[in-house]
């Protein structure tokens, strides 16, 4: 609560970005410790492993992810896309990887094997999360923030299978799903291809060529007398507010304007948010 009043509501989406970190941290380290504690790993059926493992990479693809897009939306990183020519290699590399070294933990080896093993998972996954975030532009990262929402509903369901607590599996649960159809929405009302966003861009080309796009059309300009003008005369108003409005903290004086309109003039007032109007989902509806 404390962290939150330091911020302006402009610096919510990195904030929140912060908080999803905190939750991979607390995934991975949960389940690194409990593994380490197990006197042998043979004790630990197929169910227990399986969720330790989910939650050590689960919980490191969300810390390092979070942390970039953190970076990026605080301005501490440049939010242009890494453009590698080989990015999708890496990323299925690092992604073959891990997996490799789950299978070994699956194998139930002995403890120091098994603790190698699931190091080296949270380190490719941990790599891989940070690689696959930088490679998605400061356009996508509202997209981003739903879909590190999403995975740490997962490493939280993980964590519940594992210490076999009904309550967590199901929380979890429930934020994970509720996190990827968020990021559906998100993705459809941005003309952004699910997938695509989810691996990091995979399938996009690296490097942009050929000639700009040229836009069509004229920009419709306006007054300040105009625009009282029409407010005046109009008997619907749909408002839709931008990130501008966070901006210049136009939030007070526009609910005094809604006020006076729909009291005064009598008149119909609702708002048109876009779903990803802001820099995070929702940002704008808190907002107002």
């Amino acid at each position: 609560q404390c962290s939150v009043r330091w911020h302006k509501p402009t610096s919510l989406p990195q904030t929140v970005a912060a908080f999803h970190s905190l939750v991979g941290i607390a995934a991975s380290a949960a389940a690194v410790g409990d593994y380490i504690n197990t006197p042998s790993a043979k004790d630990l059926d197929a169910v227990h492993l399986a969720s330790i493992y989910l939650a050590t990479v689960i919980g490191s693809v969300t810390t390092t992810g979070s942390l970039v897009a953190f970076a990026k939306l605080d301005g501490r990183m440049s939010s242009a896309p890494f453009q590698h020519p080989a990015r999708d290699q890496i990323n299925m590399g690092l992604g073959a990887a891990t997996v490799g070294a789950g299978a070994v933990v699956m194998g139930t080896p002995e403890l120091g094997t098994g603790i190698a093993a699931l190091g080296g998972a949270l380190t490719t996954s941990g790599i891989l999360g940070w690689h696959m975030t930088a490679s998605i532009g400061g356009a996508d990262m509202p997209v981003v923030i739903t879909v590190l929402n999403s995975y740490s509903g997962w490493a939280l369901c993980a964590e519940g299978f594992m210490l076999d607590m009904p309550i967590l599996t199901t929380v979890g649960a429930l934020i994970g799903c509720s996190g990827a159809a968020l990021t559906k929405i998100m993705c459809d009302a941005m003309n952004r291809d699910i997938l695509s966003v989810i691996l990091g861009g995979f399938g996009t080309k690296a490097t942009g060529g050929g000639e700009a796009m040229q836009f069509e059309g004229e920009a419709t300009q306006t007054s300040i007398e105009e625009t009282i003008k029409l407010l005046t005369e109009a008997e619907s108003i749909i408002i839709v507010p931008g990130y501008g409005l966070a901006v210049a903290k136009g939030q007070y004086p526009l609910k005094d304007m809604v006020e006076t309109l729909t009291e005064e003039g009598n008149k119909k007032v609702r708002f048109g948010i876009h779903p990803v109007a802001g820099r995070m989902p929702g940002q704008l509806n808190v907002l107002l």
